[in-house]
């Protein structure tokens, strides 16, 4: 026995003004290796080493600054010799404290961190309906429904150490420090404070005039001060006008440094000379 639908050649639940007037359904093929060449590639453009990158901008930019300023008022003193020894002496001196400040404070970020953690962990163990609570709290923050952020909730409070890396990471807002942290900050944020500093100081090392090794300085740091100031701001800020403001700041910061240096020791040698 034949169905209606075999006879007629037309499937039972589509009529003949239907199929007329249906319209055809277009579908986009998707790749299936999504490395091919027709595919786009999307690079991450996130850089890994922004703790880097910070210490040894804050370590240069000082180290460009400070030694300078000092050696600006010293020159006003007409003596090099002097300039050196007291350059040096703030040099090394302004290297070691900052890269002892950098590793204490990674040593304390990392102490504060390790301690919040023990804290979440305890209230996650005795007080468990109370952090869950407080995740579907973090999530409705992005406006997600509580049905839709059940499931989800679910398989994260059933792993202990994921469930308080998560309170970590979105209660706290608290990044895990790195165990080396500490001494790769200490070093970079040192080093690049002494490489700042020796370069303004490089004219009184080689000419006996300290008048002259000052304005030598000035250019030589100027330069300095202008290209760190922009690829400084190119790197953190993304954009050519933000680099040229940054390298008009950094600049105008150095020159204002400096020349309140210079004033004031030359202010203070009129009253009481300092034999050359």
């Amino acid at each position: 026995m034949q169905h209606p639908a075999e006879t007629t050649g037309i499937p039972p639940t589509t009529t003949i003004e239907s199929a007329l007037h249906e319209q055809p359904t277009i579908v986009t093929p998707i790749p299936s290796n999504p490395s091919s060449s027709t595919a786009p590639v999307h690079v991450e453009q996130h850089s890994d080493h922004g703790d880097v990158v910070r210490d040894i901008i804050i370590g240069f930019s000082d180290g460009l600054t400070v030694p300078f300023a000092l050696c600006a008022g010293l020159s006003s003193l007409g003596n090099t010799r002097l300039v050196v020894v007291g350059g040096l002496a703030e040099l090394f001196s302004g290297a070691i404290s900052m890269g002892l400040g950098a590793y204490l404070a990674a040593v304390t970020e990392r102490q504060h961190y390790v301690s919040e953690e023990a804290r979440e962990r305890t209230e996650v163990v005795l007080f468990p309906e109370v952090e869950r609570e407080e995740v579907y709290e973090i999530m409705g923050h992005y406006n997600i429904s509580r049905d839709a952020i059940q499931p989800l909730v679910d398989e994260l409070c059933r792993s202990t150490d994921q469930w308080v890396r998560f309170m970590m990471d979105f209660e706290l807002r608290l990044e895990k420090p790195n165990v080396s942290r500490a001494w790769v900050s200490a070093a970079t944020m040192g080093l690049s404070y002494f490489l700042g500093g020796l370069v303004p100081m490089i004219p009184y090392f080689v000419m006996h005039d300290a008048t002259k090794a000052l304005f030598v300085s000035i250019g030589i740091t100027a330069a300095i001060l202008l290209v760190f100031g922009y690829v400084k701001s190119w790197i953190t800020l993304k954009g050519k006008r933000s680099a040229v403001s940054g390298a008009l700041q950094t600049l105008f910061i150095g020159a204002l440094a400096a020349a309140t240096s210079y004033g004031i020791v030359r202010g203070i040698d009129s009253k009481s000379p300092v034999a050359s």
